[in-house]
């Protein structure tokens, strides 16, 4: 669930507010309704990276270098 907050109140009640956050809670704070800043869940786990993990995923032409045709621009 988000909750929705205005720049007063979420001053008035931060500790509340990071308590709900660290409960897996999303917070948007606004001012004057217009969404400024998003609160979410501290995470250390970063996405594994293999090396060559896209090996054979992607091809290059031969001619990817060559000047387009006037059909192609």
């Amino acid at each position: 669930m988000t909750l929705v907050v205005n720049i007063h109140n979420a001053k008035n009640q931060f500790s509340k507010l990071l308590a709900r956050v660290a409960s897996g809670e999303e917070v948007i704070i606004a001012n004057s309704g217009k969404h400024v800043a998003r609160l979410v869940p501290y995470s250390e786990k970063k996405p594994q990276r293999a090396p060559g993990s896209a090996r054979g995923k992607v091809t290059i032409e031969a001619n990817f270098d060559e000047p387009l045709s006037e059909f192609e621009n």
